[in-house]
């Protein structure tokens, strides 16, 4: 394959057919769907870009503190259990992997986060047995014989499972009158993900369960964001 092939590839993940044609041989740069597609798809790739990254600040700060105080273990765990059906059901659709790309990074980084929170937490055991396991369950979804009805199911109760684990952390730091050792960087980078990726599943799945979903954790996220600002507030004498 020679370059001119390469960069006409690279171009179309982000100006695809028929839109690559309308721009690049009729000349037609107004046309809304294709803009609409090409912002879509510009976002998505940002929000993958974003998420390779958007949980180190917490992961560091748990190593540097040797300490999970705050996290709640059950927070962490719902949400990875959403993000995971999340994306072996648009794997499984065959969606764009602009539309979810990300959930592999958050899949990673979510269950590095529960290792270390259960590792540091003086469960050495149950964290080496809670990756084993996660990597075992996620080897069946994604793979050909996990039926499709399962998946469907787990999607379906995705919606639930992002509020729920989200409130369990809203509520956690409502107890503790902090927000312990959450890291502002990634609620704020994970919050803007979800309003973007609202638009972009509008555009690119129509699905109405992703849709729902992702408009979910956005203002569960948002409630988040507003404690990280609230705590942070210097206390009066």
């Amino acid at each position: 394959m020679n370059e001119s092939s390469l960069l006409v590839r690279g171009i179309q993940m982000v100006i695809p057919e028929p839109c690559y044609t309308k721009v690049f041989t009729d000349f037609d740069f107004f046309d809304l769907e294709c803009f609409k597609i090409v912002i879509s798809k510009c976002l998505g790739y940002s929000i993958i870009l974003g998420a390779v990254l958007v949980k180190l600040p917490q992961i560091l700060k748990i190593i540097n503190s040797k300490s999970g105080e705050g996290i709640s273990i059950f927070s962490v765990l719902f949400e990875l259990v959403a993000i995971s059906s999340n994306m072996t059901y648009c794997i499984a659709n065959a969606f764009p992997f602009s539309s979810y790309g990300e959930a592999i990074f958050l899949c990673i980084q979510t269950s590095l986060v529960m290792f270390l929170v259960l590792f540091y937490g003086n469960n050495m055991m149950g964290s080496f047995l809670f990756l084993l396991s996660y990597i075992g369950i996620m080897v069946y979804l994604l793979s050909p014989v996990a039926p499709l009805t399962l998946i469907e199911t787990l999607q379906g109760f995705n919606i639930i499972l992002v509020i729920v684990s989200k409130l369990i952390q809203v509520y956690s730091n409502f107890q503790n009158g902090s927000t312990g050792q959450l890291s502002a960087i990634t609620v704020g980078m994970i919050f803007l993900g979800s309003v973007a990726r609202i638009f972009t599943s509008i555009q690119e799945t129509g699905d109405s369960l992703i849709i729902l979903s992702y408009a979910s954790a956005a203002v569960c996220n948002a409630m988040l964001v507003g404690q990280m600002i609230y705590y942070r507030k210097p206390k009066k004498d």
